[in-house]
């Protein structure tokens, strides 16, 4: 089953322009073999995402199928086989 990854603008130059990464994962697979399978080719694109314990980044936010990765299970939450993840950049500030 495929699994869209859709990055914002600012991350998609380090995937070649890329808006979408297709990956193809057994349905429940966890979010980190998502991650790994879409980023594997572009390993910068990985190091923004997850820091170096694998974990999503503090400023980074993860959404699969609209829900907040980081309020489920972190890099551990299932994956379903046709689901849509989104990385989005933290916005902060005042």
């Amino acid at each position: 089953m495929t699994v869209r990854v859709v990055l914002p603008g600012l991350l998609r130059d380090l995937a070649d322009g890329a808006a979408e990464l297709p990956v193809e994962v057994g349905d429940g697979a966890a979010l980190s073999e998502v991650l790994d399978r879409a980023f594997e080719p572009w390993p910068v694109l990985g190091r923004r995402v997850r820091d170096e314990r694998g974990e999503i980044r503090r400023h980074v936010n993860v959404f699969v199928d609209g829900e907040d990765a980081k309020r489920l299970e972190g890099v551990a939450t299932p994956v379903g086989g046709s689901a849509t993840v989104h990385v989005v950049n933290a916005v902060s500030g005042g």
